[in-house]
């Protein structure tokens, strides 16, 4: 392995293939950080994500757009803050493997049905990407859904069959 540091960019190379690749900080005693590099350890603490540097600087670089704080605010009113934190990490984790604008477009229609579940954005973006998207929209809107409610069922016979108090 052989790192180059350039003026702007911090280069890692194995064999000739470049397997890193970073932007050279130019401010001394600054940081500049990548949210992408934090996923992983921010989806085992999610509570350190608002606050977090790379947080703000992926707002300020526009990685983290207003779909994903959308995205964000909502999966965190379903889910609460740290399970909300969670699914907007894995919606950000599909920017690793489909292109940025096919996950953007996925989550602003996520975001257009009132959703909160990342596995639909990766269900649209994919979507996207492989050219397959119709012209209306494919994700359905929460009130379409409501049809498919149903009451809880209640289970109190059941649960005195297994205590043996009903027969």
């Amino acid at each position: 392995m052989t790192g180059r540091i350039g003026g702007t960019r911090i280069e890692v190379t194995d064999g000739g293939t470049v397997v890193a690749s970073h932007e050279r900080s130019v401010v001394r005693g600054s940081q500049t950080l990548l949210l992408d590099h934090y996923l992983e350890i921010l989806s085992r603490k999610p509570g350190a994500m608002p606050g977090a540097l790379a947080t703000r600087q992926a707002r300020q670089t526009g990685v983290l757009t207003s779909a994903h704080e959308q995205f964000w605010a909502r999966a965190r009113r379903k889910f609460g803050d740290a399970g909300g934190t969670r699914a907007l990490i894995e919606v950000l984790l599909l920017h690793r493997g489909l292109p940025f604008p096919a996950v953007h477009a996925a989550l602003e229609a996520v975001n257009s049905a009132g959703s909160a579940d990342p596995n639909l954005v990766a269900i649209e973006a994919r979507r996207i990407t492989e050219g397959r998207r119709p012209t209306g929209s494919t994700v359905p809107s929460a009130s379409h859904l409501r049809r498919f409610d149903r009451d809880v069922p209640v289970l109190t016979v059941y649960d005195g069959l297994l205590a043996g108090s009903v027969r």
